[in-house]
């Protein structure tokens, strides 16, 4: 007689009623299951894909940063992966100022990651 598989690290509402389930129905749930997460790696790439359009700096800015002898190149970051893009973030606004600087962004699972690089205002 074959051995039971190693129970899998799922939480017991998930995998006791799969456990209940016959060959063919389970079947049919990993068939889903395989489908579902495709879809969802879809819907990741979508929204990273929208937000760095919504979210990237131009070629102007890229440029700018170049001139102050700023990396523009995620390699030359230790902590920043590749498939960053340099974006900016407002972090504080008062009536005199808003202070925005210059930051990677990339996601790593289910969040997002940031990065400082530099002000966009040398003078701040």
């Amino acid at each position: 007689m074959e051995e039971r598989p190693p129970t899998p690290d799922l939480p017991k509402y998930l995998r006791e009623p799969l456990e209940k389930q016959s060959p063919e129905r389970l079947e049919t749930v990993a068939a889903y299951a395989s489908d579902l997460a495709e879809w969802k790696r879809g819907q990741r790439e979508a929204e990273l894909e929208q937000r760095r359009a919504e979210e990237e700096v131009d070629e102007e800015e890229l440029e700018e940063l170049s001139e102050r002898d700023i990396s523009t190149d995620p390699e030359d970051y230790s902590d920043v992966p590749g498939g960053a893009y340099i974006t900016v973030k407002t972090t504080k606004k008062t009536n005199d100022a808003n202070y925005r600087y210059y930051y990677w962004q990339w996601r790593e699972g289910d969040s997002w990651k940031n990065e400082y690089i530099a002000p966009v205002n040398p003078r701040e």
